[in-house]
């Protein structure tokens, strides 16, 4: 076999590789020797979180807080990227590339055994911005149908629904936040309230980006349920930080995205759809490579793909169920709960995010007394901290959004900063 070939026994070897097999070490994209890493589990069952951080290519002054908006990816991730694309590109001959379509299905599986759903149900879409948008541009609306939708949603999803609206001459009606969090019970009443015989959608946010609040996705999704109405989860920001159900959630869609929680490639994302809805739902491209089984038959058919991103996505994946979920989510829920409570006890910092560990996650926005906080996120970033800057009248702040990779000495790093800020000045 010569350098440029590849035999179908060294195809099977290189998609073997990934997360199911090692994260690799940040060294490897220099050159150096892959420090393998088996299992991110000690014998006792517990994470090994240290080393779990130095899989990524931050260097170690680096504290990244910012999970909320954008994730390093792990070298392994990096890796797969990088290789199947040289390996593309150095052969990019029918049968490689119809051997490489291979990975994208071993991709949707892993998605749907993570959601605890059918491999059938799973779409592989760019981000949470074209799920959304596949869904308000795939349902038949017309100009007495209603749409509810959380004002707190990202623009991908409110932005899309009101656009098309004024085209098709549906309504949009909103159900505005109120803060701090005031329970679930209270968002359920608002919903309902909002709910009437014209809805056709129900379209809300599990986890909010601004400042961090849990809905109850169960509870919204069985009501809309119970009234033959079409639900839309945005899962922006608990794809990879939530254990996330979608077998107990039920909604009709979830839309989730690589780049934030999940630490994956850029530029890949999902989009679940129900089985029970997909009479309902109409592609919003047409053309050629569409997928093997389910949706993807006929939704998934968008021309030539980054297969390499994909499968460096299911690789990830698979990675993360097997440092498991509910302890990635305890992890980065604790550091999130470290800094609400060292926040707490410093003068002159008001919480936007509830304190209450059942009704927010690892999204912590803050508003540094009067301290402008695009200049507060420089300062930070001068210092070696990533966090976000929030506009807007209704939640100007700053927001820290801890991960997995994250340690109690980077918060408090990052908490130290703001106090240092607050006492000099910037």
């Amino acid at each position: 076999m010569t350098s440029s070939s590849m035999s179908r026994r060294e195809f099977a070897r290189l998609f073997a590789m990934g997360g199911s097999a090692a994260i690799l070490s940040h060294h490897t994209l220099l050159g150096s020797k892959p420090v393998r890493m088996s299992n991110p589990l000690f014998s006792n069952g517990t994470v090994d979180w240290k080393t779990i951080r130095s899989q990524f290519r931050m260097p170690p002054e680096l504290t990244v807080l910012n999970a909320a908006n954008l994730c390093p990816s792990p070298a392994s991730v990096l890796d797969i990227v990088y290789d199947y694309t040289q390996r593309l590109d150095s052969k990019p001959v029918p049968s490689y590339r119809t051997a490489m379509l291979e990975v994208k299905e071993n991709t949707r599986q892993q998605l749907a055994k993570y959601l605890r759903v059918t491999p059938e149900e799973i779409l592989i879409t760019r981000n949470t911005s074209e799920s959304n948008n596949w869904v308000s541009n795939g349902l038949d609306l017309r100009a007495d149908d209603e749409v509810v939708i959380f004002s707190d949603n990202h623009p991908s999803n409110n932005e899309a629904w009101k656009e098309r609206g004024k085209r098709f001459g549906f309504t949009v009606n909103e159900v505005p936040p109120l803060n701090p969090h005031p329970g679930f019970d209270y968002y359920l009443e608002e919903f309902e309230k909002a709910l009437t015989p014209r809805t056709r959608v129900l379209a809300f946010t599990h986890l909010s980006n601004t400042v961090g609040d849990l809905f109850p996705a169960k509870e919204l999704c069985s009501m809309a349920r119970e009234k033959g109405i079409i639900t839309l989860i945005d899962g922006a920001q608990s794809l990879g930080l939530l254990d996330v159900d979608l077998s107990d959630i039920q909604p009709d869609f979830y839309s989730g995205s690589a780049h934030k929680w999940p630490c994956g490639p850029k530029e890949t994302g999902v989009l679940y759809v129900n089985k029970d809805t997909r009479k309902r739902f109409w592609p919003s491209i047409y053309s050629a490579y569409k997928g093997r089984q389910g949706m993807a038959q006929t939704h998934e058919g968008l021309g030539q793909r980054d297969t390499p991103a994909i499968h460096a996505f299911g690789q990830q994946i698979e990675f993360l169920r097997k440092v498991g979920q509910k302890k990635i989510e305890e992890r980065s829920g604790n550091l999130a709960t470290q800094i609400i409570e060292e926040l707490q006890k410093t003068k002159g910092v008001y919480l936007y995010t509830s304190n209450e560990r059942a009704l927010r996650s690892a999204v912590v926005t803050f508003r540094p007394d009067n301290l402008e906080p695009t200049k507060v996120v420089k300062a930070l970033e001068e210092d070696g901290i990533v966090a976000a800057n929030l506009g807007g009248k209704d939640w100007a702040g700053v927001r820290f959004s801890p991960h997995f990779y994250n340690s109690n000495s980077d918060v408090e790093k990052a908490v130290a900063a703001i106090r240092r800020y607050l006492r000099k000045g910037l």
